[in-house]
């Protein structure tokens, strides 16, 4: 019964809920008991939704003839780069806010239009955050690709959520279903920590990457192992 019950939709989670309950013999009328037990079989089917949610964007590759993806890449620009226009659709400008060349599209295979929308994401609702983190990352001796690490970090974010590294920081952040949101906010909190965290270490060069990502993902996935952890940023 228990079983079955961590696979089934929200709008059944109640009677799984009475179900335990019988079988397990515990009261009808233990409120407590009940309302736990409610919160924590959406948090457990909650993951397994958000994961494929998540996995569905991530699979969606991004298509230059579509006007939706080409309006996410046009507002990431102009949320970065306000003062600054784009001269064409394809020009060398990219390279200015970290993409490889002078098409980001071929940027997004990895990770697909997930990881448009998390740069999406970050710049809007951490618009100052964004443009300071993107100054930055023209450091001189320190610089890095704002948006190709960017897009790194979506895959780090990806793959915790995957392997359930993520679960007690959603547990412990959303008493109910976790959603798309909260992935996002997830990100929001990698890509502050890692330029916080890059220039901290300050590598040698931008060709120590991978060594410092590397680094910087066990740093994470140790916070992650305590059960009551929250890692957010605060807007």
């Amino acid at each position: 019964v228990l079983r079955n019950a961590i696979h089934v939709d929200e709008a059944e989670v109640e009677r799984c809920v009475r179900d335990v309950m019988k079988e397990k013999k515990i009261e009808q009328n233990d409120t407590g008991f009940k309302k736990n037990l409610h919160i924590s079989l959406l948090q457990i089917s909650g993951y397994k939704k958000l994961y494929l949610n998540v996995e569905n964007l991530r699979k969606v590759p991004y298509d230059s003839d579509n006007e939706e993806h080409e309006e996410q890449l046009i507002e990431l620009w102009n949320l970065l780069m306000p003062h600054e226009n784009l001269k064409a659709r394809i020009t060398k400008q990219w390279c200015d806010i970290g993409f490889q060349g002078d098409d980001p599209k071929t940027d997004f295979r990895g990770m697909g239009l997930l990881g448009l929308v998390n740069l999406v994401y970050f710049s809007k609702h951490y618009t100052n955050e964004a443009r300071q983190i993107l100054s930055h990352s023209n450091h001189p001796k320190l610089g890095y690709s704002y948006a190709i690490v960017g897009i790194n970090l979506t895959e780090m974010a990806y793959s915790l959520l995957k392997n359930g590294a993520l679960k007690s920081h959603l547990y412990n952040m959303v008493s109910g279903l976790p959603q798309m949101e909260h992935f996002h906010q997830f990100y929001c909190y990698l890509v502050y920590e890692f330029d916080k965290f890059w220039f901290e270490e300050e590598p040698e060069s931008i060709m120590h990457f991978n060594q410092y990502r590397e680094k910087f993902h066990e740093k994470i996935k140790g916070l992650l192992l305590d059960c009551d952890v929250i890692l957010t940023l605060q807007n």
